[in-house]
Order: C-alpha cells, then sequence, then structure tokens
C-alpha cells in the first residue's frame, strides 16, 4: 500500500496541544489535542481525552449501514472537537496503511475512510486507534495568537498519551512531558 506523507517545518504540525489551566472556553478546559495540521492557512486538531457520550460505536456503524461490530475490544467513539461533528477521523498506529492514510510521523496516522470503520469494526484495524467525531479548528494566525496568550502549550506527541485508554490522566501525562509543576502556571501572558 501507498500511503500520503506530509512532511512539516516550522508549524506544531504532529505536537500535542495542552490547555492552560485558565483556559477560558468550557469546551477545551483539560483538553489535550493532537494537531493533525498547522501552517500559514490556520490549524486543525483533535481531542484526544473527551469521549461522545451519547453515541457508540455500534449505534455509528448503523447509522451508517455498516452493521455490528465484531471486534473484541470496546471502541469508545471520542468528541474530537466542535466542529463538523459529524465528521470522523481515525488516529492510529502506522502497521495499518490505506492509501488514504496520512502519515503523521511519530508512528500516527490519520484515516478518514469508511474502509477503516468496517476494518475495526471486523477486528481488522490497526493495532492502537482513536476515532473521533469534529474537530478543533484555528483560522490563518488563530492558534498561534491563542498560544501567545498563554491559552496553550505545546509538547511532541507521544503514542503512549495518543492512544491510552485512561482519558483522565492525559493531561497530567502531557504536562509531565514539559517537566514542571502545572500548578506554577500562569493564565496572565507576559509582555517584556
Amino acid at each position: 500500500m501507498t500511503r500520503a506523507t506530509r512532511r512539516h517545518s516550522g508549524y506544531l504540525t504532529g505536537q500535542l496541544l495542552v490547555a492552560m489551566p485558565g483556559m477560558s472556553d468550557p469546551r477545551f478546559q483539560r483538553t489535550v489535542i493532537y494537531l493533525c495540521l498547522h501552517n500559514a492557512e490556520g490549524a486543525m486538531g483533535l481531542v484526544i481525552n473527551r469521549l461522545v457520550e451519547s453515541l457508540t460505536f455500534d449505534e455509528l456503524l448503523e447509522q451508517l449501514d455498516l452493521g455490528h461490530s465484531h471486534s473484541r475490544d470496546e471502541i469508545r467513539v471520542h468528541f474530537g472537537g466542535p466542529v463538523e461533528s459529524g465528521r470522523g477521523f481515525v488516529l492510529h498506529s502506522t502497521e495499518y496503511l490505506q492509501d488514504a492514510t496520512v502519515d503523521m510521523e511519530n508512528g500516527i496516522g490519520l484515516t478518514a475512510t469508511i474502509d477503516i470503520l468496517r476494518d475495526i469494526a471486523r477486528g481488522d484495524g490497526p493495532e492502537a486507534q482513536l476515532l473521533a467525531l469534529g474537530y478543533a479548528g484555528w483560522g490563518p494566525g488563530q492558534l498561534d495568537e491563542e498560544i501567545q496568550e498563554n491559552a496553550w502549550l505545546h509538547v511532541p506527541a507521544d503514542p503512549s498519551i495518543v492512544f491510552s485508554e485512561r482519558l483522565d490522566e492525559k493531561w497530567d501525562q502531557a504536562i509531565a512531558r514539559l517537566g514542571f509543576d502545572p500548578s506554577l502556571l500562569s493564565s496572565e501572558a507576559g509582555r517584556a
């Protein structure tokens, strides 16, 4: 199989965005977002530590006329963000590849096709996966501005955080990668 590969320079694509403790937007408080794209035209990412409580994987499969899941694993549906909440994305380990898979590097791929859902339902999907509905999006320069205003921190993505089943620990794990106590963080932007 071939795969689309995206190379990144000077932007945060493939990194984790971590909401600062003072995040004012309740949709993003204590969130960790995997940045799928960040460039001069904007940014797009998937929240990796929140679930869609009102929808199971089997219900999603039924809505898409894909039958029922035969996977022995519980597949959880994540809240990827408030934009296009009906659009699905799967972050996954890269031993599974389709022509439509984007290699995000760090051992993480991104696929947004019905075929990956069929494969997951049959138990033939990737070893590690995170299914998300919706995404978080920013216009040109918007994310950079929010980072300068101390709304977000960023850390290198780690598959052990991205694919962890312990959603309530992802924020703390990502913050720990920075090497300091998050209670010392201020939500005020400094100006020199």
